[in-house]
C-alpha cells in the first residue's frame, strides 16, 4: 500500500472514529409510557405503539437524539398518585420525560408530598425493595391532545341521540367517575331513574355491548381502545360530546427547560402542518383538540353539569 493510501486509511479512520464517539456521545431521550393506556400508549408484542409514540418521536427528533421508551405500569396504591409515581419514575433517572399527563395544576408543580415509590418498570425492583425516591418539581409541555367524554350507543338508531333526548333508554355509569357524576347530575337529575350504576371493576362498554342498558357516556380514548380491541363492535359514537375538556401533555422534572422548550417546539409543529391529526388517525385515536388555558385549575361540579 502506498504512502498516500496509508494516510487516507488513518484519516477515513479518524473520521470514523470520531463520527461513533460523537454518535456514543449523543444522550437517548427516555421517554416513561403507561403499558396499558391505549390509543395512546400500549404494548403490542414487545413493541410500544400508540399516539405518545408518534409524538415522543417528533421530540426525540427535534433534539436529535434517540427515542426510549419504558412503560410502566400504576398499581394506584393508597401510598401514592399515579401523579407522584411518575414523578418518582423522572426524579429517579429512569426517564427524561413522561407521556400522557393530564394536565392539571394540583399534580404539576412542588410535590405535595416529599418522596414517593416509582410503579412497575422494567428492571424495577420487588415493590417492597423499591426506596423512597426524593421528587422534584413537574412541568409540562404544551398539550397535543385532550380528554374528552361522548357518548356511545349501541343500536344504530340511536347515533342521532344527546342526552337530552335519549327516550327511555337505559344509561350506564361507573359510579365515582367523571362520566358518572356528570350523568347524574344533568339538568338536576333528569337522568337518574334510568341510570344503571356499575362497580369501579366493571368494564361500561362490556355492559353496554352485552345489552345491559342503551347507552353510556365515557372518553373518547375508552371507546377507541375498545375498537382497537374489537374491530367488528357496533358500538358507536352518538351525537352528544361533553363540553368538559382535560388537556393532556407531557412532563419533565423543572430543571429539564431545554427537553420541554424542544417538545413545546415538535408539538406546535405537529399541530401547525396537521400532523397530529394524521398521527392520530394512523393509530386510532379520536384527536380531540386541546383548549386554554393549557393547565386547568381543577375540575369541579360546574364543569360537569355545564351543557
Amino acid at each position: 500500500m502506498s504512502t498516500a493510501a496509508r494516510r487516507a486509511g488513518v484519516a477515513l479512520a479518524v473520521l470514523l472514529g470520531a463520527g461513533c464517539a460523537g454518535a456514543a456521545d449523543t444522550p437517548t431521550l427516555t421517554v416513561c409510557m403507561a403499558e396499558n393506556n391505549p390509543p395512546l400508549s400500549y404494548r403490542v408484542a414487545g413493541d410500544s405503539r400508540g399516539l405518545d409514540v408518534r409524538v415522543a418521536e417528533a421530540i426525540a427528533a427535534e433534539l436529535q437524539r434517540a427515542l426510549k421508551v419504558v412503560p410502566f405500569e400504576s398499581k394506584y396504591e393508597h401510598e401514592s398518585t399515579l401523579a407522584q409515581e411518575v414523578n418518582a419514575l423522572l426524579s429517579s433517572g429512569v426517564c427524561d420525560m413522561a407521556s400522557g399527563f393530564a394536565l392539571l395544576a394540583g399534580d404539576l408543580g412542588p410535590p405535595g408530598r416529599p418522596t414517593a415509590r416509582v410503579p412497575d418498570y422494567p428492571g424495577a425492583k420487588r415493590p417492597p425493595q423499591r426506596p423512597w425516591v426524593p421528587l422534584g418539581t413537574l412541568v409540562a409541555t404544551r398539550p397535543y391532545h385532550a380528554m374528552a367524554m361522548a357518548l356511545v350507543v349501541r343500536d344504530p338508531a340511536r347515533q342521532t341521540a344527546t342526552l337530552a333526548d335519549l327516550g327511555d333508554a337505559r344509561i350506564g355509569v361507573v359510579s365515582g367517575t367523571l362520566a358518572g357524576t356528570a350523568v347524574s347530575l344533568y339538568r338536576n337529575g333528569k337522568l337518574r331513574d334510568r341510570v344503571v350504576s356499575l362497580a369501579q371493576n366493571q368494564n361500561v362498554l362490556e355492559e353496554l355491548a352485552a345489552g345491559r342498558f342503551e347507552a353510556t357516556l365515557v372518553a373518547l380514548d375508552r371507546l377507541d381502545a375498545w375498537r382497537l380491541a374489537h374491530p367488528a363492535s357496533m358500538l358507536r359514537r352518538a351525537a352528544y360530546t361533553h363540553p368538559l375538556r382535560i388537556n393532556i401533555g407531557f412532563v419533565a422534572l423543572g430543571d429539564a427547560a431545554e427537553l420541554v422548550a424542544a417538545a413545546d417546539r415538535a408539538i406546535g409543529r405537529a399541530a401547525a402542518t396537521g400532523d397530529l391529526q394524521r398521527w392520530s388517525e394512523q393509530t386510532g385515536t379520536t384527536w380531540v383538540a386541546p383548549v386554554e388555558p393549557a393547565v386547568a385549575a381543577s375540575i369541579g361540579l360546574p364543569d360537569l353539569v355545564r351543557e
